[in-house]
C-alpha cells in the first residue's frame, strides 16, 4: 500500500485530480491508515492510470468512467466500447473541422498585416466584423 503522492507519481494523475475522482465516485475511496491517510493498492494505481490514458485520448470524464467500469466488468461489452470510441472519433473530427475554419479565419485576418503599418488592419477588422 502506498500514499497518495506515490500513487500520483506512478499513475501520472495529479493529487487534486485523484481526490476529485474519489469525491465524484469515479474511483472507489481508498483504504485509510490509522492516521487517516489514504492508502492505495496497485489496483487503485491501475485504475488511475487507465483514466489518465482515456483522458489523454480526449475522452470526456463520463466516458472514461464508463470505459473503466466496462474494463473491470466480468464481460467487457466490446460493442459498447466501440460505440463510445466511434462517437468520440466523430466529435474529434468535428473539432478538427472547427480548428481548420479557425486557422483559415486567422490566416485571412493576418494576411493584410504589414509590420510597418500605423493602423493595424487585423484590429480594425476585428472591431467591425460580426463575430459569427
Amino acid at each position: 500500500m502506498i500514499a497518495i503522492g506515490e500513487a500520483s507519481r506512478q499513475s501520472g494523475v495529479g493529487i487534486e485530480t485523484i481526490r476529485y475522482y474519489e469525491r465524484e465516485g469515479i474511483v472507489p475511496k481508498p483504504e485509510r491508515a490509522s492516521n487517516n491517510r489514504r492508502l492505495y493498492s496497485q489496483r487503485d494505481v491501475g485504475r488511475l492510470r487507465f483514466l489518465r490514458k482515456c483522458r489523454d485520448l480526449g475522452f470526456p470524464l463520463a466516458d472514461a468512467k464508463t470505459l473503466l467500469d466496462l474494463s473491470e466488468g466480468s464481460g467487457a461489452d466490446c460493442q459498447t466500447v466501440k460505440e463510445l470510441a466511434e462517437r468520440h472519433v466523430s466529435n474529434v473530427r468535428g473539432k478538427i473541422k472547427e480548428l481548420i475554419r479557425l486557422e483559415a479565419a486567422l490566416n485571412e485576418l493576418t494576411a493584410n498585416c504589414d509590420s510597418g503599418n500605423i493602423s493595424c488592419p487585423m484590429l480594425s477588422q476585428l472591431r467591425t466584423t460580426d463575430s459569427h
